[in-house]
């Protein structure tokens, strides 16, 4: 079979591979998702709404970003897999647990409780020793919550 006979038909149809697409990465702009499955942005636009009218996929804004919720649950839309879910379809095809991707609202509050990665872990602070050091000038020095700092210009012991 020659490689333009291949091209002509895929195994998915483009509703099946904007929601692979969608399990593989739910925050994943209608952009990036058009340009992964070779199909227009008015057309990934259309898809993501017959999939959510369907009960597939729902919408989440999270800021300024749509971020996508999968119901895995949901069976197959044809007689021909009556009784089965897309969700161990979407599993294979992704190779990932559609039931351990945590939702946005989970990745958000996630986000929101954890340290920044330029803040040292709680544990890590306590077991350091502690060694003063001068800020760089120009930087403010860094203190303990309720501390006071000396007036510039003053002597600070």
């Amino acid at each position: 079979m020659e490689a333009d006979e291949r091209r002509k038909w895929t195994l998915l149809t483009s509703h099946g591979h904007v929601l692979v697409e969608i399990a593989r990465n739910p925050q994943a702009r209608v952009r990036d998702l058009s340009a992964i499955i070779g199909i227009t942005e008015r057309t990934t636009q259309a898809i993501i709404a017959d999939l959510e009218r369907a009960g597939y996929v729902e919408r989440v804004k999270i800021g300024r970003r749509t971020h996508y919720v999968l119901h895995p649950d949901n069976p197959f839309r044809h007689a021909a897999q009556e009784g089965l879910q897309v969700g161990p379809f979407l599993d294979l095809l992704t190779g990932t647990d559609q039931v351990d991707i945590p939702t946005p609202e989970e990745t958000f509050l996630a986000a929101a409780v954890m340290p920044l990665p330029s803040e040292p872990a709680p544990e890590a602070t306590a077991a350091a020793p502690t060694t003063a050091t001068a800020p760089a000038p120009g930087a403010l020095p860094i203190t303990e919550p309720g501390t006071t700092l000396p007036m510039p210009g003053t002597d600070p012991t």
